[in-house]
């Protein structure tokens, strides 16, 4: 009993020595890049898991590469038939709306919940480009913050040299960190994104690493949540979405489902006031809206698209962009 007290007790107090010895594993730790499921799919091969869809590879800095799907709109499935990247890339000028997905931790772009949400977002009539990050998926490199604004931000102006429409950047859970990182360098650059949709955003990665239940374990260790913190600012690891939305003035749609075990949905009443305060502030109309989701619906943290009215929901805000 004395044995297994002890070590117990060593495997405890083991792991803030090992963060602070390799500051890396919490890097890792947040991206979670590495598990690279689901297994056995070639993202390569689109074909296999989403139809009207082609894979293309993007040169977003040097000896950085990041696989993209470009899914097509339903308007254009049947024209699709047979025909090649190029075809693709020509179609994003047909004026329909491009929503860039930049989704969250774990996994690649074939992840069933991100290619469930694809089809509907398909079907529902707009041009879908589902990013892999560097270090994600088949992309090259490793993950950064500033490496995964970069990717998000290159994808936004690639399309907006090859599209007609509005260029909406999506973004679900720590994917939500990169849209509005990526809104703001927009912004501040005089190009302002054309609207923002954030699914189960947090408002800053470290409070949501406070709320997952590895770290209450810790909470008797007086001051170890300052000393996460620190190690996440060391990281340069922020996503700081609420001090992102004190200055962004974009279209935003907020999408969070009550039960979200993940993130929090206060979280996102929270971004919704800082948001809505910052525009009566600055003086700014454009619309903030706020879907939130029953608990009893049991969406969680990445079932949104099950909503049979998220469509509409997306389409209506979408349609409110051209007025």
């Amino acid at each position: 009993m004395r044995r297994t007290l002890t070590f117990l007790v060593g495997v405890y107090t083991s792991v803030p020595v090992l963060l602070y010895l390799f500051p890396w594993i919490l890097s890792h730790a947040v991206f979670a890049h590495l598990l690279r499921v689901p297994f056995f799919v070639d993202l390569s091969r689109p074909q296999d898991v989403l139809n009207h869809t082609c894979s293309l590879y993007l040169n977003t800095e040097e000896d950085v590469w990041v696989g993209v799907w470009h899914t097509l709109p339903a308007s254009q499935w049947e024209a699709a038939s047979g025909r090649g990247a190029d075809w693709y890339q020509e179609a994003l000028g047909d004026g329909q709306p491009v929503i860039i997905y930049l989704h969250g931790n774990v996994g690649t772009r074939a992840l069933r919940h991100r290619v469930d949400l694809v089809k509907v977002l398909s079907a529902a009539g707009f041009h879908v480009l589902s990013l892999d990050y560097r270090g994600f998926g088949d992309s090259s490199g490793d993950p950064s913050e500033a490496g995964l604004t970069s990717d998000a931000l290159y994808l936004q102006q690639w399309v907006k040299r090859r599209g007609g429409g509005p260029v909406i950047l999506w973004g679900h859970s720590l994917g939500s960190g990169v849209a509005t990182n990526a809104a703001v360098r927009l912004q501040d650059g005089e190009s302002a994104v054309d609207a923002l949709v954030l699914e189960a955003p947090y408002t800053r990665i470290r409070d949501v690493a406070a709320n997952l239940l590895i770290t209450k374990i810790y909470t008797f260790l007086p001051g170890l949540k300052n000393f996460l913190f620190d190690l996440l600012k060391k990281n340069q690891i922020e996503f700081a979405n609420d001090e992102n939305l004190k200055t962004l003035t974009c279209p935003l749609l907020i999408l969070h489902a009550e039960d979200d075990g993940v993130v929090p949905h206060h979280m996102g009443l929270q971004l919704q006031q800082i948001s809505v305060e910052a525009r009566r502030g600055l003086g700014e109309d454009a619309p903030v809206t706020m879907v939130s989701y029953p608990a009893e619906l049991g969406f969680s943290h990445s079932s949104i698209y099950l909503d049979p009215n998220l469509p509409a929901t997306v389409q209506n805000f979408v349609q409110n962009l051209r007025r």
